[in-house]
């Protein structure tokens, strides 16, 4: 099973993949836990580059094409070869990133953006896509006072990370039964024992 984490950046989507890969490993899982871009070294040293807030000069179709570069090594890599051999993937991020933050936040054509993430990914999609939904400036307000590192798309103007909130909530529209959408404001505990009830309810379906 493959299992996606989405949300505007200070949703708490990456604290909760950590509770849930602990818990479904104490439950006798075997997890890969991953997150875009990284989760290999060639993934880790583009992550540096997209996310260096040197690199100001950055065009959006260089960021979405460092991105998807990303994106292949690690399915290729990792994803696949896990999943092949029956275990369980959470990653933080997958392909829906790029359809909202350098499609609707940049506003790239989508129907193109769909193309070159299939040539990435083999046409690999998640079973579940859990969506931690959170106004735009609260999340930020969360990155800037948290430890987490501030990088180059944070420090975009509010007026993109609006537009990327409303990407995801179209994104989950359109794909119901992929996708799950949490209220990300919710306490920590919260949202952890509703994470808890739609991945074991997922899991429940498939066996």
């Amino acid at each position: 099973m493959f299992i996606t984490f989405e949300g505007p950046d200070g949703s708490g989507k990456s604290t909760q993949i950590v509770l849930l890969a602990e818990r479904l490993r104490a439950a006798g899982h075997d997890v890969l836990q991953t997150r875009e871009p990284g989760g290999t070294a060639i993934g880790e040293q583009i992550r540096h580059v997209l996310h260096d807030l040197a690199n100001t000069a950055m065009q959006p179709r260089a960021e979405l094409l460092l991105y998807s570069a990303a994106r292949a090594q690690l399915v290729g890599q990792v994803i696949k070869p896990h999943l092949e051999r029956g275990g369980l993937v959470l990653s933080d991020r997958y392909f829906d990133s790029s359809l909202a933050y350098q499609g609707y936040g940049h506003g790239l054509d989508l129907d193109l953006l769909r193309s070159i993430q299939a040539f990435a990914t083999g046409g690999l999609k998640p079973d579940l896509t859990l969506f931690f939904d959170i106004e735009a400036e609260a999340g930020l307000g969360r990155r800037r006072e948290g430890a987490a590192e501030w990088n180059r798309l944070d420090a975009y103007a509010l007026e993109f990370h609006n537009r990327v909130r409303a990407g995801y909530r179209a994104l989950a529209a359109a794909e119901p039964n992929r996708w799950a959408r949490l209220d990300a404001a919710q306490p920590i505990v919260d949202l952890q024992t509703q994470v808890w009830g739609l991945v074991a309810e997922r899991l429940t379906t498939r066996s």
